[in-house]
């Protein structure tokens, strides 16, 4: 399983010790100052640097590092529970799906900010107009397999690419379906630096909206 890391030295531990059996931790470090890095393989995470800085960058290492056949990515923030990740595998497992995105369930106040969640549903209703994906959610967790996923050619290095993922699996026919999982408030330490702040928000936005331009 990949996990993205930029600063998140509060929530690894906590993360770390909830990896289910059978799940091997890949942390993606995209630059932290922090010590994630350090924690991370103290704790025995494999731990990979990404660079140039980027989401897309982080994520995208991870999964080159990856050699399991099925491969998860997940928020290493806190805000979701690594003990759900059987949920988002198995029907990549079962062969009843190609791509399972974790639909985003807030389990608490604070979890999913107004302005995010207006954005996360704007870009899936342009997703579902142009790429015909019916998917609600671009939630951060969620699960294929390692080798197809290479194969997709992913570009994008920034906030763009879990969109990039999504378009370019349903061009290439693959099934993509959704799970419910929780969605938490992330851990004390910092702000999402997707969720945490509008201009984040706004950011990621204009990323996706790139990928849907091209």
């Amino acid at each position: 399983m990949v996990l993205p890391c930029l600063n998140e030295a509060a929530a690894l531990p906590w993360v770390l010790a909830r990896i289910p059996n059978g799940f091997r931790p890949i942390v993606a470090d995209n630059g932290s100052t922090d010590g994630s890095a350090r924690i991370a393989a103290e704790l025995g995470a494999t731990v990979v640097n990404a660079s140039p800085r980027g989401f897309g960058a982080a994520a995208h290492a991870g999964l080159c590092a990856a050699d399991a056949d099925v491969v998860c990515f997940l928020d290493a923030d806190g805000s979701l529970d690594p003990r759900q990740l059987p949920r988002v595998v198995a029907d990549v497992a079962a062969g009843r799906a190609d791509l399972v995105l974790g639909r985003r369930r807030p389990t608490g106040h604070g979890a999913w900010p107004v302005h995010a969640r207006f954005g996360n549903a704007a870009v899936a209703w342009r997703l579902r107009r142009l790429g015909g994906t019916h998917v609600r959610d671009l939630g951060p967790m969620r699960a294929a397999r390692r080798q197809a996923l290479l194969d997709l050619n992913l570009t994008d290095r920034r906030f763009g690419y879990p969109l990039e993922m999504i378009l370019m699996a349903t061009r290439s026919g693959w099934v993509v379906s959704e799970v419910d999982v929780d969605y938490a408030p992330r851990m004390a330490g910092g702000r999402s630096k997707v969720t945490g702040t509008v201009r984040g928000t706004l950011r990621t936005i204009h990323d996706m909206a790139r990928v849907l331009e091209r």
